[in-house]
């Protein structure tokens, strides 16, 4: 829209602000309104063996884990990637974030890149969320066997 054809009061309003927001219906400057940041939360954990129940005991364990160590609220949840080592085949980590209440929020589920050598029986996840804290802020999750994947950041 060009500025000729707006109104005078939205005139001066764009002239004294550099950002807005409508909120309710209302024009406001955007300064006088925090807006949250969209910040992802890694983390990973070794499972014991190729099985339903150990697959959704541990990720179910890193979920939670993840959630309570960065306070989350559920609601503040985007979305959650998980990938899977090509030798976890039982289920697929989505049904764990499902059983503990998380069955609103979009997941998806992959495969890990079977590199040789690297280390067995792993789920990865990434959680993105809206959060008020610094990049800094966020605590990563490394549980089990995983922590040798980010020793800086094991748990």
């Amino acid at each position: 829209i060009h500025k000729s054809t707006l109104s005078e009061t939205f005139k001066q309003f764009i002239d004294t602000s550099s950002y807005c927001l409508i909120i309710n219906h209302e024009i406001q400057p955007a300064r006088y309104h925090y807006l949250m940041g969209i910040r992802g939360v890694r983390g990973a954990t070794q499972v014991k063996e190729n099985s339903v129940a150990e697959i959704g005991q541990a990720v179910a364990e890193l979920l939670s884990k993840m959630l309570e160590e960065n306070h989350v609220d559920t609601s503040d949840l985007i979305s959650i990637i998980f990938t899977a080592t090509a030798d976890l085949t039982a289920d697929f980590p989505a049904v764990a974030a499902r059983s503990i209440g998380l069955g609103d929020v979009p997941l998806l589920c992959a495969v890990e890149i079977d590199v040789p050598e690297s280390l067995p029986r792993v789920v990865r996840i990434l959680m993105h969320l809206n959060s008020e804290k610094s990049l800094s802020e966020i605590k990563h999750i490394y549980l089990n066997g995983a922590s040798v994947l980010r020793k800086d950041l094991a748990q």
